[in-house]
């Protein structure tokens, strides 16, 4: 288990509290993209990567939505 200092590390966190660390980090990038110092900004880009990798560790076969896929932003981009 990798050494974490911002927060529980990511493969410590019970799937709702993965999920629900995901949802804040998620929320709260645009802010700190355009407003939080270098170091904020390394440090949520650090915790955003460990966070959605332990994500997609767990759930290696997950299903994109047909909409989030090219196929689907072309049938999309046809019907307007």
């Amino acid at each position: 288990m990798a050494e974490y200092n911002n927060g529980v590390a990511p493969e410590r966190l019970d799937d709702r509290l993965l999920i629900k660390e995901l949802e804040a980090i998620h929320r709260t990038r645009h802010e700190t993209l355009l407003y939080g110092s270098s170091d904020a900004l390394r440090t949520h880009s650090s915790r955003m990567a460990a966070l959605e990798g332990e994500y997609l560790r767990r759930h290696p076969q997950r299903r994109p939505a047909s909409g989030r896929t090219r196929a689907g932003a072309r049938a999309r981009a046809a019907s307007v």
